[in-house]
């Protein structure tokens, strides 16, 4: 054989093992992490991936792949995925309600060891109950959301603590309680942290359905708001219609989300508008006994199916931390679930009432952590609206009736 011949086999043959071998990279794939996520449409999301990929230095590229914003869209488009077992999906960015559903269907690997540590030093209680499940960790939490009672400074002198507070303060000054009533999660979310400010839980820790007469206070909430102080469109409105109701003047109260204040800043009609605004915590519902509010937040779990696990854990932890939780605050209006940055001067900025809201996030009432979640969700919105027509006579054994239903996969 030539020599020429001769050094073309063995050249041929390093490439040939080179490439078998992936080049060094695990699962004989690309240093690519694929991040599926939904559309963050601040930029902040676009800005965790850079700073991460310049970190990295070569040893991982994440690529950002948008998801619809919607959530039930985006966890439909996972599971199928997950449940097709594709490869491609490394990093996801998990809605708080999907940790027991993706972990008992073992489409996500649990976070052990230094992992772990890193997953769950200095979180707030409230995110960092959302990635557990049955004594594991299952994600990393990124970012938070909770809810606030927002009130007219110049038409409430004193914000009210609890619901009933809050009606009688409505009816006397003639105006309205703007909330989430449409027959979707944000419905369950008002029901959710209703009953657990009542001291009650729709699924106890085990997963079992434990309904108590904690329901019927909840739903004697819902129907006198709905009787006595409801918003326009009660039973169609979800967080941008309350927003825009508040700020039209029609009414005083509204419970929503931080995103709601810097949109205020932005109303021309009236004046300084934003500077009119006060904030609580979420009402009570037992006068005296603390609230439980809501909590919402994106947390990032490793698909059991990406080729290259080791960097997709790496390039979870780079996307979660601090640095990448106060741009997604700046940007994207998204509350860290780090403890300590609400002590953070970029964070106050954005949030006057950032204590308020590690406040509200430490003491976060979680939604049902159940596999069966979105039927348990169903069920839940089903019993509930619309709101106008609730029994809170009968309502105890119709939800429980729903929920067992729910829990054992049957139609409701």
């Amino acid at each position: 054989m030539p020599a020429r011949a001769f050094v073309g086999v063995v050249l041929s043959l390093i490439v040939a093992f080179t490439a078998g071998c992936g080049g060094g990279d695990e699962g004989g794939g690309s240093r690519t992490i694929n991040w599926y996520v939904f559309s963050e449409p601040g930029g902040a999301y676009d800005a965790a991936v850079a700073t991460c990929n310049k970190q990295a230095k070569g040893a991982y590229k994440i690529k950002y792949v948008r998801l619809p914003t919607d959530a039930n869209q985006q966890r439909e488009l996972l599971v199928r995925r997950l449940a097709a077992e594709d490869s491609s999906i490394d990093v996801i960015g998990m809605d708080v309600i999907w940790t027991a559903e993706f972990a008992q269907a073992k489409w996500i690997k649990p976070w052990t060891g230094a992992n772990e540590r890193a997953a769950t030093e200095g979180k707030l209680k409230g995110p960092l109950r959302s990635v557990e499940y049955k004594d594991q960790i299952w994600a990393i939490p990124f970012t938070s959301n909770t809810q606030l009672l927002w009130y007219r400074k110049d038409k409430v002198k004193t914000p009210p603590k609890t619901w009933d507070q809050m009606i009688d303060q409505a009816v006397k000054l003639k105006t309205s309680i703007e909330v989430q009533g449409r027959q979707y999660e944000g419905l369950t979310v008002w029901v959710n942290s209703l009953i657990a400010s009542a001291g009650g839980q729709i699924v106890d820790e085990d997963g079992n359905v434990k309904v108590d007469g904690t329901t019927k206070q909840a739903a004697e909430v819902i129907k006198r708001l709905a009787d006595e102080a409801p918003p326009p469109g009660l039973t169609t409105n979800a967080e941008d219609e309350a927003r825009l109701g508040f700020e039209s003047g029609r009414s005083a109260f509204q419970i929503n989300y931080p995103f709601i204040y810097p949109s205020a800043a932005e109303v021309k009609d009236p004046k300084d508008f934003q500077k009119k605004i006060g904030w609580a915590r979420w009402p009570g519902v037992k006068e005296g006994t603390p609230s439980r509010p809501p909590l919402g937040g994106i947390n990032l779990g490793v698909s059991a199916y990406s080729e290259k696990p080791d960097l997709a854990f790496r390039a979870a932890r780079c996307l979660a931390q601090p640095k990448n939780q106060i741009v997604a605050t700046e940007k994207g209006g998204l509350p860290p679930t780090t403890e300590s940055l609400y002590d953070d001067k970029a964070i106050k900025k954005v949030y006057p009432f950032g204590d308020l809201i590690a406040e509200s996030l430490e003491d976060a009432a979680p939604r049902p952590i159940n596999p069966a979640y979105s039927d348990i969700s169903l069920a839940i919105q089903k019993t509930f609206h619309p709101e106008t027509d609730i029994d809170p006579d009968g309502i105890q054994s119709k939800l429980e009736n729903r929920l067992d239903k729910a829990a054992d996969g049957k139609i409701f």
